[in-house]
């Protein structure tokens, strides 16, 4: 019964929802046991953080639920289920609490009204919880008015505005003075103003207030901080075929300013709603209401991983890593767990993990950054697993963002302008590439993109920045981010009859920013096809052999980057720099020869940026390992990968040994025996035309079959009969 004692109005909640904050006054003291007197060990943890907190002039202290349990398990289900009523409460008893640290000398009776009151602002209090994580699909009417802990992306933070937290007000008529506290959900400012003046009226005379009498007056107004954030949920949570679902989040004094967009958070909140403002047309149901969530507590999610709190490895995981980085042959062991279910391009999915591991990044002295990530081009024949490989690619890299090339456009990778529709404000919403800052972003159908929409990402693949300028909004976005495309060459598949540069109908300007490309041919190989078929069989069968699942299952993995990214920057050695050195003039050389045999030059270029490209695969190999040095075995394996991708796609095109130059010359000399030997208008057998041409004068066939096609395409012969028969058409 102490309520009664105290000599303070007590009130009894008769309805549901009438009770006042400061009825249960049983529960403020039960909450500030419990703030004085918790202890682990030796020491009283919230007496002593509130002690530091209030030396630094912070009003706030942090409260992890798991204590309160550990404490009270009824008082801590209590705040779960009706945070709304008992937050205010823990405030009071941390106010009680503060001012009796401040003043130690005073009357311990909150009711005693001291000068003390009129120092200490109201306090605040973060909640931090290690409840089971909601979804944005689980919130519903059931979840309103408790207590619930979200995760998601941060895609726009308002700037700072002022609430009123009590409001200072002036009647018109009889000019009294009152203040009134404003409740602290969205839309309370409404509710607070009175309707009636209820100064006591002057002597002798009638009291002449007119309704709504009062006026604010703000400069004596008490603020506090607010901002609202939008939340997205993480594009891993999002079922298939469904948008995005948002949250808007209203934070106040000590937990604003704590987000930028683009950061990943775990928000502990009220799910509470407010009445949205009426639009034009002032129809709407009056008890329809949105939902918003009233922060209490913000984790960042600090890691690059989209897994909570996956920057924490326990000591055991730590161990694991250790041994499984020192273990046997872990690059072939990672390289064959890399999309188990396709057959073979071994080559290709060790460039996959190096673009998984990513290089060092470096800042040099004058402040030039050096990427660390690793961009890959896979260039094939349609039904060489390349989509496939990318969607495996983006459900083990710790953050990732899968894209395909005809549904993006230039905004949608990097930046666009919305226009708030409360403020009416421009700001700025991060696209594909700044969401995937620190991961991977996979484009498919690379090809199929606009050329000024490919433009877009150039700057994103080297500098790792993003620069707007739009509405007025000029800054810098970072997209820190590898870039794994894939696209097929420009007749669909591969034409040997001509040269890289007419199958890849690429720039220059975007070739040279990839790192590693590889060129997929679909071959016809017997043997081959027969042990493709064989896997392809067993994988529908579901008779998945050893090769069909990885060593390493895929939550390892993704777990094991995001350590090795996190603990591990290699650098190069100076026995492995000299050899890189040598190494990149040789095939500066060996590039310049095949150009000058082709008398054209590569649009696949080798530049500097392939140099720096080599050293990036040497260190992505040297972290797989988490080895600090980067030795000559690791520098010797880039340059194998790096030979087998990106040289072996600019000499593509040579046939039988021959250059191209000596190829067109063949040509040539068949075009003119041709001409001579059929005049206009007369017909021979192909056969024939071999028989004569390959057997008799010793020309390749393959001359002779780009010869014809090429007269073909100027039409001067005509095939008929199945190509059998041809015919000289034309000049």
């Amino acid at each position: 019964m102490s309520g009664f004692e105290r000599g303070q109005i007590y009130s009894v909640g008769v309805l549901e929802g009438t009770a006042g904050h400061d009825a249960p006054s049983t529960t403020v003291d039960s909450f500030y046991d419990f703030l004085s007197g918790f202890r682990l060990g030796g020491e009283f943890i919230y007496r002593d953080r509130l002690r530091s907190s209030l030396l630094l002039h912070h009003h706030t202290l942090d409260v992890d639920l798991k204590d309160l349990v550990a404490w009270n398990e009824e008082l801590a289900q209590k705040v779960q289920e009706q945070p709304g009523d008992m937050i205010p409460l823990l405030e009071a008893a941390l106010l009680r609490l503060a001012r009796q640290l401040l003043h130690p000398t005073n009357n311990p009776d909150p009711s005693s009204s001291t000068a003390a009151e009129q120092v200490l602002p109201d306090m605040q209090v973060t909640i931090r919880s290690g409840m089971n994580l909601l979804q944005f699909r689980e919130l519903t009417a059931n979840t309103l008015t408790t207590l619930v802990r979200l995760p998601g992306i941060v895609i726009n933070a308002s700037q700072l505005s002022s609430r009123a937290t009590e409001l200072h007000l002036q009647c018109k008529g009889c000019r009294s003075v009152k203040t009134v506290k404003v409740p602290s959900t969205l839309g309370g400012e409404k509710a607070a103003l009175p309707r009636r003046c209820d100064a006591p009226a002057p002597e002798g005379q009638p009291k002449e207030c007119p309704l709504d009498p009062y006026v604010i007056l703000h400069d004596r107004c008490r603020f506090v901080d607010q901002q609202s954030i939008k939340l997205q949920e993480a594009p891993d949570m999002v079922p298939v075929g469904e948008l995005p679902r948002h949250m808007m989040l209203h934070a106040e004094r000590y937990l604003t300013g704590r987000v930028t967009p683009g950061s990943r958070i775990i928000a502990t909140g009220i799910y509470s709603t407010f009445a949205p403002n009426k639009g034009k047309n002032n129809s709407g149901a009056p008890a329809l209401r949105q939902p918003y969530l009233r922060v209490l507590g913000i984790e960042l999610d600090s890691s690059v991983a989209s897994s909570p709190g996956s920057r924490v490895f326990s000591p055991e995981e730590e161990e694991e890593f250790q041994q499984l980085a020192r273990s046997e042959g872990l690059y072939e062991k990672f390289a064959s767990s890399v999309a188990p279910s396709i057959y073979g391009n071994l080559d290709i999915k060790k460039a996959v993990t190096c673009l998984l591991m990513g290089g060092s990044k470096k800042v040099l002295p004058d402040s030039t950054r050096l990427r660390g990530d690793i961009n890959v081009l896979l260039l094939g024949d349609p039904g060489t697993a390349k989509s496939q490989l990318l969607k495996f690619v983006e459900k083990v890299s710790p953050i990732s963002v899968y894209t395909s090339g005809k549904g993006s456009s230039a905004a949608g990778l990097t930046a666009s302008v919305q226009r708030d529709p409360v403020s009416r404000e421009f700001y700025l919403e991060g696209g594909a590439m700044v969401l995937a800052d620190g991961g991977v972003v996979c484009i498919d159908e690379f090809d199929k993109m606009r050329d000024e929409d490919r433009v877009a990402i150039h700057e994103a693949m080297e500098q790792q920045t993003i620069s707007i300028a739009k509405a007025g909004i000029t800054t810098v976005l970072n997209s820190r981010t590898s870039v794994l495309a894939a696209a097929n060459p420009v007749f669909g598949r591969f034409d040997d009859t001509k040269t890289p540069g007419e199958n890849i109908d690429f720039q220059t300007t975007i070739l040279s920013r990839f790192d590693l490309i590889f060129i997929i041919r679909d071959e016809h190989n017997e043997a081959r096809d027969r042990m493709l078929a064989k896997h392809v069989m067993n994988l529908h069968i579901g008779r998945t052999e050893d090769e069909a699942v990885g060593e390493i299952d895929l939550d390892k993995m993704k777990r094991y980057i995001a350590y090795a990214k996190s603990r591990c920057a290699p650098r190069l050695s100076p026995e492995a720099a000299e050899m890189l050195s040598s190494h990149f003039v040789s095939l500066r050389k060996q590039v310049q020869q095949i150009e000058r045999d082709n008398d054209e030059r590569s649009s696949i270029p080798m530049t500097i940026r392939q140099l720096e490209a080599i050293i990036r695969i040497s260190e992505s190999l040297a972290k797989l390992t988490l080895t600090p040095t980067v030795a000559i075995h690791h520098v010797e394996e880039a340059i194998r990968l790096f030979k087998t991708s990106t040289v072996d796609a600019i000499s593509a095109g040579n046939v039988e040994g021959m250059s191209r130059a000596e190829l067109q010359q063949e040509i040539e000399a068949i075009e003119k025996e041709l001409k001579r030997r059929l005049p206009i208008g007369w017909s021979t057998s192909f056969q024939s035309l071999v028989r004569e041409m390959v057997t008799n004068q010793g020309y390749s066939q393959h001359a002779l079959e780009r010869c014809l096609y090429a007269m073909e395409r100027r039409e001067q012969v005509r095939f008929s009969g199945q190509k059998k028969v041809v015919n000289r058409i034309g000049v």
